[in-house]
């Protein structure tokens, strides 16, 4: 395990490729920004999981958050790469579409008990009884392998929606972020709690350390909020991405701290967790009522994608939870076969 203090902000390490395409832009980035052959076309067998089209992606998004070791930072706005970047995209959003399938199109006084309704009704695999009550240490210690991509990283896909609002729904956002980023004390930030959890694991706690380990269905759930947060034309889908997370969160959040004090760790590693059962209660109201409902009473034709936002969200997540869960009951790892990402218990 390397030590988190060495980068525990970013920018990240580079990853090695996973197909034709992030090879390319690897190589690419060896060298000052330069334009990129057109013939540069993700062919994913499975948009939703390819390991080549959700690395590609994965690398040309985090560009615009914490940036990549030894790569300049001028290729963020390189205009062959985002081409490329659009490429991959297309087939992400149509296997999102029809992933999904069709959606009502409510009106803002309708939007909070749709959403209410879609959560209610998503009966997704069951990864946190699992973790709850049966899963092993080392199982639960892959299960927040899988999670650290984002959660390192936590609320900051979704405050690219703060510039794209207007008050009541900014106002909204801003409250639940607030909470998200600790209120103005560090410490606090939702981030720096899920450092306690990762160390309490024995696990390394830099920032995105475990990207070799993590297969494409779970950088697809990364790259899902990217994709609606750097594009102003979804705002409602991110906002509604929001809602579905903060409405689907409490209960989950209290099974995983109860999964971590069952197998004997102590409130240092569950208090990310406890801090969401209780946090996350509030926001859910404050996401289906003053956001979504705040933002679709100003731009109405966004219902439909603030509902679309929320059904991705709970959709991409239960692919990546059944993985966990159907690799566990296989009698593997839901961890990619890498070199280099053993996960070894804290002494």
């Amino acid at each position: 395990m390397s030590d988190p203090a060495a980068r525990p902000y970013g920018p990240a390490p580079l990853p090695r490729a996973r197909g034709p395409v992030p090879a390319a832009v690897l190589t690419a980035w060896r060298h000052p920004p330069h334009d990129l052959p057109d013939h540069l076309v993700p062919e994913p067998d499975d948009p939703l999981t390819d390991e080549d089209l959700h690395l590609t992606l994965f690398l040309c998004y985090e560009l615009h958050y914490r940036g990549w070791v030894g790569v300049a930072e001028e290729w963020e706005w390189q205009p062959s790469l985002l081409a490329l970047r659009a490429r991959a995209e297309r087939p992400f959003e149509a296997a999102l579409r029809r992933l999904v399938g069709p959606l009502p199109t409510p009106s803002a006084a309708e939007l909070p008990a749709a959403l209410a309704e879609l959560t209610r009704a998503d009966h997704g695999p069951p990864l946190a009884a699992t973790l709850h009550r049966t899963a092993t240490l080392e199982q639960f210690r892959e299960f927040v392998v899988h999670r650290s991509i984002y959660h390192l990283k936590e609320a900051d896909p979704h405050s690219w929606a703060i510039p794209r609002l207007g008050a009541p729904a900014k106002a909204a956002l801003l409250e639940i972020q607030m909470d998200e980023y600790g209120g103005g004390r560090p410490e606090r930030m939702h981030a720096e709690l899920f450092r306690g959890t990762l160390d309490r694991l024995g696990l390394d706690s830099g920032y995105a350390a475990y990207l070799e380990a993590v297969p494409g269905v779970t950088l697809a759930t990364n790259n899902l909020i990217s994709l609606f947060g750097l594009h102003r034309r979804w705002r409602g889908a991110l906002v509604g991405h929001l809602a579905a997370f903060e409405m689907t969160s409490s209960l989950p959040n209290r099974r995983y701290g109860n999964g971590l004090r069952r197998l004997g760790l102590d409130g240092t590693a569950t208090r990310f967790y406890d801090e969401h059962v209780t946090a996350d209660a509030v926001h859910e109201q404050i996401a289906a009522h003053d956001l979504c409902g705040g933002l679709v009473r100003a731009e109405p034709d966004l219902a439909g994608d603030v509902l679309f936002g929320a059904a991705a969200c709970l959709a991409v997540d239960g692919l990546l939870a059944g993985h966990l869960l159907d690799s566990w009951a296989a009698g593997g790892s839901s961890l990619r076969p890498t070199t280099g990402t053993a996960l070894p218990l804290a002494a």
